[in-house]
């Protein structure tokens, strides 16, 4: 414990930078008035000291009480000013928000060395020191409201003269620290799986830190920021937190060391019982009841609430977690959690994702060491009560069901249900379960997220879509695997009687043309466990893979061919077909090649890209480029899938296609309603409800949902706008 430094009371908010850090030709102010402006303050009048003296204020030093032209003693009472004090107009006004009326003046309040806007409210503060307070903001009951001569607000830097052993990090990903990564303001998720992810890349490490360190001033004596029209009340301790304009503050127990933005358009709330330490909170959140996080960032438009506890962990745009414990994670955009007996640990969670009750993901318990991860592709969804251990990945939108998963787990195959058959003792999954059977929970995945970004500070555009690219690519790698699989799996039950008669059979034709049941896979390849692996309806699920990629290529080459008014298929190939497959990474939400992504290091490391901005300008200009680099993709994925080479072979099979793309459709419509209408039909479902008409009054009629009405309308623009690139035979006249 430090002991208690005695000193004069004449040195009293005085001596906030010492002499070693201040600048030749400045004084200790300099950071403070580069700050606030050039604001013009003049030096109180006799009579203004009588009556702020009577109003029983009292300063070490009157000359050093500031104010403006439009300045009323009267407003000022019960107040003591240490240090150079500048105070705004204060004028016979009160300012009410949400029904609490406070009057504007400094009332019963210690004020340290701080500038104060125009009619602001202060009641109460105990203390205040160093800060610079904006127009028209209230600040009541607060006990403690300071800012070191070291303050960081919460990024990841040091200031001039601290030692490197006091940079604050945050540990993501991963408990050991070896991903750990600096938090700044601006921060994307992007940045974050960039930096966490390519570790084995010295250089690029070094030039992270670099640009964190370059935007960002690092002198002592920056001064806190309360922006314009905030409300802080009832709060305990508020240290070394920068605070945006319209933010609101009430009942906070500790906020210390952060950067907190709000702006009119999309203001930050912080409630009861909140205690954020070492942390970045973007625009338009909302922090409530008895939340905990310590070194932490928290994406714009997101929400943690009713307890929950965030720590080392990245939270992406339009998230929320509620109740639970998240610890060394990054989460990308679009996930939530909302359950107090749920948790999740050593995770990077790529998107759209739900945690359910009971569930553990990622444990160090059921592991040797706090050295494992959990990565999971976007649509990730572990059911009630799933356990996990270290090291699993999951492909884009697994779907595990209930039950406790004693091994690490490799599930490559996208849009699966995963299940432990406990009565057989082996580990099931169902590919492209999704796509079969809950085809309204799918696509309403990516509609509900969309609609639901609302954020006004757009930093990054997202890609929400359960068929992009990424996806795709992981369903081309599927189809591979399968096809792997099968061959595998009756070569060892001697289905293939010998290579002369079947050595031309390939796993593609055997799940086409044989109604397989299931394919058995040894342990070791998808569990790390001696028992075997089954995967149900291959068959079913190799043409519900192919049905995906031809729907996807179709609708995105349409979309395009309609968005850059292309007149027939012979613009559409001369537009396209030069493109090529490739792998897509999911950076924080949005998808780009990994050729483009190497572009980008490259550029970071020679030091053509100098500052985090750039980099963020890099991600916008490839946002320009994706729809027609997504188009590119959807042509090649097409020609792939069905194995065409040139324009002949495509236009010879095109209006084929275009039927197949309308028949796909047409199932997506059906199967959409269908799923969501045993809702309606199952009796159990009606237990509670007399009548048909309780029922409807309580979920609505099906015909009016506005998501059915959302895949009905998106059919019928589908079918108009593929038919118009139908290929009409030509009448030849005798």
């Amino acid at each position: 414990m430090r002991p208690i430094r005695k000193d004069s009371m004449t040195a009293l908010g005085y001596n906030f930078i010492t002499s070693e850090y201040i600048p030749e030709g400045k004084d200790e102010y300099y950071c403070r008035n580069e700050q606030n402006g050039n604001k013009t303050y003049r030096q109180l009048k006799p009579n203004e000291i009588q009556l702020l003296i009577a109003n029983h204020n009292l300063s070490d030093n009157w000359k050093n009480v500031m104010v403006t032209d439009t300045f009323n003693p009267s407003f000022v009472r019960n107040c003591n000013f240490y240090g150079l004090v500048r105070i705004g107009d204060l004028e016979e006004f009160f300012l009410e928000y949400h029904d609490m009326r406070f009057p504007v003046g400094l009332y019963n309040s210690t004020i340290v060395s701080c500038d104060l806007g125009n009619n602001v409210s202060l009641n109460n503060v105990n203390y205040i020191s160093h800060y610079i307070v904006g127009n028209e903001s209230i600040l009541f009951n607060i006990s403690e409201l300071q800012v070191s001569n070291h303050a960081k607000f919460g990024n990841g830097i040091l200031i001039k003269g601290e030692a490197e052993s006091l940079r604050i990090w945050m540990e993501v990903s991963n408990e050991n620290g070896g991903r750990r990564i600096l938090p700044f303001d601006g921060m994307l998720t992007s940045d974050a799986f960039l930096w966490s992810k390519y570790r084995n890349d010295a250089e690029l490490m070094e030039r992270f830190v670099e640009l964190t360190e370059s935007k960002f001033q690092r002198q002592r004596g920056i001064y806190g920021t309360i922006g314009e029209q905030c409300v802080l009340k009832n709060c305990q301790i508020i240290k070394d937190v920068k605070i945006g304009d319209a933010a609101y503050i009430k009942g906070a127990n500790k906020l210390k060391n952060l950067t907190i933005n709000s702006n009119f358009e999309s203001p930050t709330q912080i409630g009861e019982g909140v205690e954020l330490v070492n942390g970045i909170i973007g625009y338009g959140c909302k922090i409530f009841y008895g939340v905990k996080a310590v070194r932490f960032s928290l994406g714009n438009n997101s929400s943690l609430k009713y307890g929950a506890r965030l720590i080392n962990s990245i939270l992406g745009e339009n998230s929320t977690i509620s109740c639970c414990e998240v610890l060394n994670c990054l989460i990308y955009p679009g996930h939530e959690q909302h359950h107090n007996n749920s948790f999740l640990i050593a995770a990077t969670i790529f998107g759209q994702s739900n945690i359910a009750a009971g569930a553990t993901i990622g444990s160090n318990h059921n592991s040797r060491a706090n050295d494992g991860e959990i990565v999971a592709g976007r649509g990730f969804w572990p059911g009630l009560c799933v356990s996990l251990k270290h090291n699993s990945k999951f492909a884009a939108f697994t779907l595990l069901a209930k039950g406790s998963y004693p091994a690490e787990l490799n599930i490559s195959l996208p849009f699966s249900l995963v299940s432990i058959n406990e009565r057989d003792d082996v580990l099931q999954i169902i590919p492209a379960y999704w796509w079969m059977y809950n085809m309204y929970a799918l696509a309403r995945n990516s509609w509900k997220y969309s609609v639901r970004d609302t954020r006004v500070i757009r930093y990054q555009e997202y890609e929400y879509d359960y068929l992009a690219p990424d996806t795709v690519e992981e369903i081309f790698e599927a189809l591979h695997m399968l096809e792997k699989w099968i061959l595998d799996d009756q070569l060892r039950k001697n289905e293939i009687e010998s290579a002369a008669n079947n050595g031309n059979k390939t796993g593609k034709e055997i799940l086409l043309n044989k109604k397989i049941k299931q394919i058995e896979i040894l342990g070791g390849v998808i569990e790390a466990s001696s028992r075997k692996s089954i995967i149900l309806k291959p068959s079913a699920a190799y043409e519900s893979y192919h049905e995906m990629i031809h729907y996807f290529a179709m609708k995105t080459i349409i979309d395009h061919a309609k968005t850059h008014k292309l007149a027939d298929l012979q613009q559409i190939y001369s537009r396209l077909h030069h493109g090529k497959r490739s792998k897509w990474i999911n950076i924080g939400g949005q998808i780009i090649t990994e050729n483009h992504i190497q572009e980008l290091k490259n550029n970071i490391k020679s030091g053509l890209i100098k500052n985090w901005d750039q980099v963020h300008e890099y991600y916008q200009y490839q946002r320009r480029f994706y729809e027609q680099q997504k188009a590119e993709y959807a042509f090649a994925a097409l020609l792939d899938l069905h194995n065409i080479v040139n324009f002949d072979g495509l236009s010879i099979h095109w209006n084929q296609l275009i039927e197949r793309s309308v028949e796909i459709a047409k199932k997506i419509r059906s199967r959409t309603f269908d799923s969501r209408n045993k809702d309606y039909m199952n009796e159990f479902r009606k237990l509670p409800y007399d009548n048909q008409e309780e029922m409807e009054a309580v979920l609505g009629k099906i015909n009016d949902n506005e998501f059915i009405k959302t895949i009905e309308s998106d059919y019928e623009k589908f079918v108009v706008g593929v038919e118009k690139y139908r290929i009409v035979p030509k009448i030849i006249s005798l």
